[in-house]
Formats: structure tokens, C-alpha cells, sequence
């Protein structure tokens, strides 16, 4: 077990180089979540105060959103269309590339009770309706719901989720799970501390506290770790992981 663990440490080595991003620790304290676009941007989110801050590859702060209700920050990939999610608040919202709210979209009056949300586009969303124990394609352009699947298994404890090729993939406290509409169960894989889940063209990439995990299909992949990492992200140039409130980017050589 030791010699693993002397090859794995040799193998990042070798693979990765790395990179501190000059961002100030202060800035980086109570991160609760951390997000890294295709641009090089840095984004931070922290619970304690609501905060959502954009700073560029150089650690300039870009822009600041100060937030009324906790939201799930979705993807910052694309950042011209940021989506959010508020349980609490029964809504999605879609930022700009300076943090200016472009919709809103208020669930409350067309729903039951709205747990999570996958924005697929500026038109589609899918949704988990907990009332209901149903996942829903909702066209919000048109206000009008698609498709609705009935749904056996509990929405209790799910993190994240997200709908591709007609397969539904779920992280649950410690619990990756994969799904098809009949809500047959097609995978199911123990994760340790699994934070969020998103996709890259047709891969799927599962964020642990210290890990980032990759599934084909088949099976999963350890794609990056870092033993003392609090949170960790990717983007198009590497992988982002923030320890000891310093943030650093692992580039693939």
C-alpha cells in the first residue's frame, strides 16, 4: 500500500505542473465552493457571508455578487450564461460574464417543491419536483414542462445531478448512481465526500473534496488528487485545488 501511494505521489509529479494563482488568502478563507471557467477566471463562493467573486487568471477581483438566499452555483464554464439555483428561494437565475442577472426564473407559482436543477441551455431545465417524486424537462421560454418521469428512488440526500443522452447521473452523500429515464438503476459506485458533478463533451466528472473522478460509461477514474486540498476544480488549461487558502492551477504538461 505504501509503495502505491510513493507511485501515485511520483506520477502527479511527472504529469502536472503547477502554478499559484495570486489571489489573496483573505479572499480565499470560508470558500465553500470554488469554480474555474475556460477563460482562466476564478470564481468563489462563501456560505458564510453569500458572496460570489470573479477574479481573473492574475488575481484581480472582475466583480462581486452579494446574495439574499443560499444559491447552487451550476457551471461557469461558458461564462456569458452563469446559471444559479436557490432552493430556498424557488428560482434560477443566469448572470452575464460581469455578474449581471440576464433572467430570473420563479418556480413557486408552476411547482410544487423544486430540489435541484440542471440548466441545460437558455431553454431547457431539467428538474427534481420532491412533491411529486417526478423529474421534469422544463421549457422555460415557453413555461411549459415536456416530459415527466416518475421516479421510484429517493431524492433524499442528493448533492447534484445532471440529464445527458438520456441517462440521469446522481451523487447522493457518498453515492454516485446512474439512471435511465424508466429510472432503472444502470450504476451505482461509492464516492467519499462527493461535492458536484458536470460534464465535458461526452465525459463525466465527479468533484470530491480532494479528488476529481472521471466516468466513461463503464467505470471510474481517478483523473486528479491532492492529498491536502479543501476543494477542487477543473477547467480547459488543468485542474484547480485550494489549499491552505492558496489557490493553485495543475497544468498537463
Amino acid at each position: 500500500m505504501k509503495l502505491i501511494k510513493i507511485i501515485l505521489f511520483f506520477s502527479c509529479t511527472i504529469l502536472f505542473s503547477q502554478k499559484k494563482i495570486d489571489i489573496d488568502s483573505l479572499q480565499l478563507k470560508d470558500a465553500k465552493e470554488l469554480f474555474g471557467d475556460d477563460y482562466g477566471n476564478i470564481y468563489i463562493y462563501k456560505a458564510k457571508d453569500l458572496s460570489f467573486t470573479k477574479f481573473d487568471p492574475e488575481g484581480r477581483q472582475l466583480g462581486k455578487l452579494m446574495m439574499t438566499f443560499p444559491y447552487k452555483v451550476q457551471s461557469v464554464n461558458n461564462p456569458l450564461n452563469i446559471v444559479m439555483f436557490s432552493e430556498n428561494a424557488q428560482e434560477i437565475k443566469f448572470f452575464d460574464q460581469n455578474l449581471n442577472e440576464i433572467q430570473k426564473i420563479s418556480l413557486s407559482d408552476t411547482f410544487g417543491y423544486i430540489s435541484a436543477v440542471y440548466a441545460e441551455d437558455l431553454q431547457f431545465a431539467w428538474m427534481i419536483d420532491d412533491s411529486n417524486k417526478t423529474l421534469l424537462q422544463f421549457n422555460f421560454r415557453s413555461n411549459s414542462v415536456i416530459s415527466s418521469f416518475p421516479f421510484g428512488t429517493s431524492f433524499q440526500y442528493i448533492k447534484d445531478f445532471l440529464v445527458y443522452d438520456n441517462k440521469i447521473y446522481i451523487l447522493k452523500e457518498n453515492t454516485f448512481e446512474v439512471y435511465n429515464t424508466k429510472a432503472d438503476l444502470l450504476y451505482s459506485a461509492v464516492i467519499n465526500n462527493v461535492k458536484k458533478i458536470r460534464r465535458s463533451n461526452d465525459k463525466i466528472y465527479i468533484f470530491s473534496d480532494k479528488k476529481i473522478t472521471q466516468f466513461d460509461g463503464k467505470s471510474l477514474t481517478e483523473t486528479f488528487r491532492h492529498p491536502d486540498a479543501k476543494i477542487v476544480d477543473k477547467n480547459t488549461s488543468g485542474f484547480l485545488a485550494l489549499i491552505k487558502d492558496k489557490l493553485y492551477l495543475y497544468n498537463l504538461k
